[in-house]
């Protein structure tokens, strides 16, 4: 469909107000939402003005030290000047590679309230890993744990080690504390534009290596708006009694929106887990009568199969969110079984639209688990078919369009990739095959991408590609997904060996292990005479995908 342009449909006259026959446009079911006009309005300043009543904001799940809503200002205020005296300047780049933490939203709108623009990783990456993806950022400064500090050498710039809570020891962690302890009355508050960079996080993208996602303070206004705030909307209740579980990964794009941006501006609490255990996740809904739980596949496996919740009282949860991967009808309806009283609902974002998207809306007449939901206020969609480049109708799948506030400013030093997922008009390319029904819910069947998604984590499988064939005794290689029962996607690595290797599965799964994330290890490893392609040369995946059951392993 590359270079098609959409064309006009024709669909009988009784069609939908929320869709246009002449335009193919979908438009959301919500009434649009205010977004600010002023042009240098920043998003830290605009989370803080948001009225609510609410009193505590950040949780740590294990030791139960929290962090109030006054405090959470003072505190980021504070390290905003201490960031300020160290030399951080507005626009450039601070790397936060941490777990999850109730220090982690504090740092974040630290660098932000500077000028400076974050970037997040999966704090499990490989030092190889870290330095490929910040080679083009120009670092200025990063924030670790302190067991990963003394990996990060190669980086070139200071690394300040951050303690796993608020009780820590000074002499331990001198310059966080340090940092920490700026005077916020001298904070200094650079001029910020929305349309100023605020984060760059990293993607897949619709295809390929791992892109750097451009997102404005514009973006994640938008998201908070249109995401957060609309959500809340829904629901007659008062946002800053909620209380949520932060077990998903607050770096990722989904937790970061959530937890470190979005919820603080409702007043509500978030209780934060610096890792995911079943038994564990069950005693802090316990604890602290969590209503609403965002979760991601996996962790809706283990909280199906945590037996009997561990004799924990899980009344008080109202509401779960899945998001970031696809979910089975049969788990969906375990689900519903076990949880009979919470809501349950999906949604559907990307890095590219700041996670803004769809997002599920139950009733007391329409009950719709298995859609991803409607498209949020202020966005539109197209549905195309990929072949023939035409608008569709209801009913009919093809490849998502989107456009709106939230979508992404481009590509990081890419603009031939920009431009060819975002059109003249504004229009972002998802890569991802679905359609919307009668009653403008969004299903998601398929993707157009080669993103593999495992326990809702991406892994670009040209990255793996590329390891791979660095080899000294594979000749070609391809990777691409294979289902599975609890990850959702693994990857399978199809591998041509040199004449008269005899490298087995086991050597290749543990030489790229050595340089990965753990969670982008190859699981599977097929051996081919040769790797399937188009006459352009690019990699056909769908036939491997296709042959993978035949193959011998």
């Amino acid at each position: 469909m590359e270079g098609a342009i959409p064309g006009r449909i024709i669909i009988p006259a009784s069609h939908p107000s929320w869709f246009s026959p002449e335009t193919g446009i979908y438009s959301s079911r919500h009434p649009p939402r205010s977004l600010p006009q002023d042009p240098f309005q920043d998003l830290v300043s605009f989370l803080f003005s948001r009225p609510h009543r609410g009193e505590t904001a950040l949780v740590d799940s294990l030791s139960g030290i929290s962090i109030s809503y006054p405090d959470l200002l003072s505190m980021v205020e504070s390290l905003a000047s201490g960031l300020h005296d160290i030399g951080v300047s507005p626009g450039q780049v601070v790397l936060v590679l941490l777990p999850n933490s109730v220090l982690l939203p504090v740092i974040l709108l630290g660098v932000l309230t500077v000028g400076a623009v974050i970037t997040t990783m999966n704090p499990l990456s490989s030092p190889n890993e870290i330095k490929k993806q910040t080679d083009n950022l120009h670092l200025a400064l990063v924030f670790s744990s302190s067991e990963k500090v003394g990996n990060l050498g190669d980086l070139g710039v200071p690394v300040v080690a951050v303690p796993n809570n608020l009780d820590y020891d000074s002499t331990e962690y001198p310059v966080f504390h340090k940092i920490s302890s700026g005077n916020r009355h001298l904070a200094w508050r650079p001029v910020i534009r929305q349309s100023d960079t605020a984060a760059i996080l990293f993607s897949s993208g619709t295809s390929g290596s791992s892109k750097g996602v451009v997102l404005t303070h514009r973006n994640l206004i938008a998201m908070v708006e249109l995401f957060v705030q609309f959500e809340a909307s829904q629901y007659k209740k008062k946002s800053w009694e909620d209380v949520y579980l932060a077990a998903i990964p607050m770096f990722h794009v989904y937790g970061l929106s959530l937890f470190s941006i979005g919820l603080l501006s409702l007043g509500s609490t978030v209780v934060v887990m610096r890792r995911f255990d079943a038994r564990e996740a069950t005693r802090v809904i316990n604890k602290y009568r969590v209503t609403h739980f965002p979760v991601v596949p996996p962790i809706m496996v283990a909280l199906i199969r945590a037996k009997d919740c561990h004799g924990y009282d899980l009344s008080s949860l109202k509401q779960a969110s899945s998001g970031a991967a696809p979910l089975r009808k049969q788990l969906i309806q375990e689900f519903l079984l076990r949880f009979p009283h919470v809501d349950f609902i999906q949604g559907y974002g990307m890095t590219e639209s700041t996670a803004v998207g769809t997002r599920g809306f139950n009733t007391e007449t329409c009950k719709n688990y298995t859609s991803v939901g409607l498209l949020a206020p202020n966005m539109e969609a197209k549905v195309i078919d990929w072949e023939m480049g035409i608008s569709l109708p209801p009913g009919k799948s093809g490849e998502l369009w989107l456009r709106g506030p939230a979508v992404m400013k481009g590509y990081l030093n890419d603009v031939k990739e920009s431009e060819s997922v975002i059109d003249k008009d504004g229009w972002f390319k998802t890569g991802d095959i679905g359609y919307f029904d009668q009653d403008g819910y969004l299903f998601i069947l398929d993707r157009l991408k080669d993103t593999i998604k495992y326990k809702g984590f991406q892994i670009a499988p040209a990255d793996l590609e590329a390891l791979l064939i660095s080899h000294a005794e594979i000749l070609d290689a391809a990777v691409t997904s294979a289902f599975d029962e609890e990850a959702g996607e693994i990857p399978v690595a199809f591998v041509v060996r040199k004449l008269g290797s005899n490298l087995c599965s086991n050597a290749i799964m543990e030489f790229v292990a050595k340089q990965v994330a753990p969670y982008k290890k190859v699981r599977r490893v097929v051996f081919v005479q040769s790797i399937p392609r188009s006459p352009a040369g690019k990699i056909l995946r769908r036939v491997l995908r296709s042959s993978f059951g035949a193959s011998k392993m």
